[in-house]
């Protein structure tokens, strides 16, 4: 498969008043062509600074990135600026952030076309190419206030896919919504996925959100930490099975983040002990007494 998101020892360090922040501890990430993926965390883990740095939003301290084909670190602010009109999507977690509450939604996707450069004599029908394929051709000439926020997050998926992109990106998309709403968000954005051929990558706290994709990969500390891979199987009697299996990430030094489940169901600290087997190593707890001094 083709890499489409490709990042290597991401690091994010902010500055204010003398004091340092490391947003991002050396991250590393592949999501391949067409792929849905949840990134999962808790708040100041690093996968909103993520999101920004692979958005063109924000700039890595040190590190490389690359988004479909773009070198996100060679990239000058015109070449940044041309990035994020025509090579990628932004669905942000505020409803209000995504249109403009002055106009309608059709007005809004249109606007969206013209920045897009979409030619003029097929804006029209373009718009409600869009607004079918999101299932909210009829909020058409609603301002935002008139659609729910379901409808909203709906007609904001069809404006960042105004300019045809390679890649979508969501923060958060049903953080305000509702859980049938939030289902109507997700399911919008799988179809996207499945019929488009369009790369999502969904930040999401959203346990039900990050259930429903193949891959979740959590980020903890900066750093990547571990992955689900999620498959359906038939079973002897032709029954849809599902599974879902973890791994952590070991990075080039032979560090890796056990689950925080893992840690506090066998109080799992300071030192553990390993045993080599011949084909894998079993990780110990180590009681006071074992523990050298």
């Amino acid at each position: 498969m083709t890499a489409q998101i490709e990042c290597a020892d991401l690091v994010r360090i902010f500055s204010a008043e003398g004091v340092e922040v490391q947003a991002l501890q050396g991250l590393t990430l592949r999501v391949d062509r067409g792929e849905l993926t949840a990134v999962v965390g808790a708040s100041g883990s690093g996968k909103s600074t993520l999101l920004s740095i692979l958005s063109g939003l924000d700039v890595p301290t040190a590190g490389s990135a690359n988004v479909a084909g773009h070198d996100l670190l060679a990239m000058d602010t015109r070449e940044r600026t041309a990035y994020r009109r025509h090579s990628v999507g932004f669905v942000w977690q505020q409803t209000s952030r995504n249109l403009l509450p002055y106009l309608t939604a059709g007005e809004n996707l249109a606007m969206a076309l013209a920045v897009a450069r979409s030619p003029r004599r097929q804006r029209s029908a373009r718009v409600g190419e869009l607004l079918d394929l999101l299932e909210v051709g009829a909020v058409r000439d609603r301002r935002p206030a008139q659609m729910s926020g379901g409808q909203q997050q709906r007609v904001a998926i069809a404006v960042a896919l105004a300019n045809a992109p390679e890649v979508l990106f969501a923060d958060e998309p049903t953080g305000e919504l509702d859980e049938a709403s939030s289902q109507l968000v997700f399911d919008a954005l799988r179809d996207v996925n499945e019929r488009l051929g369009v790369t999502v990558l969904i930040v999401t706290h959203d346990q039900r959100v990050s259930h429903q994709v193949r891959r979740t990969v959590q980020i903890r500390d900066g750093r990547l930490s571990t992955e689900v891979l999620r498959t359906t199987r038939l079973d002897a009697q032709g029954v849809e099975q599902h599974h879902a299996e973890e791994y952590a990430v070991l990075d080039r030094v032979g560090r890796l983040q056990l689950p925080e489940e893992y840690l506090k169901a066998l109080s799992l600290k300071d030192l553990v002990r390993l045993e080599l087997e011949p084909d894998h190593v079993k990780v110990h707890p180590t009681a006071d007494e074992e523990a050298p001094s």
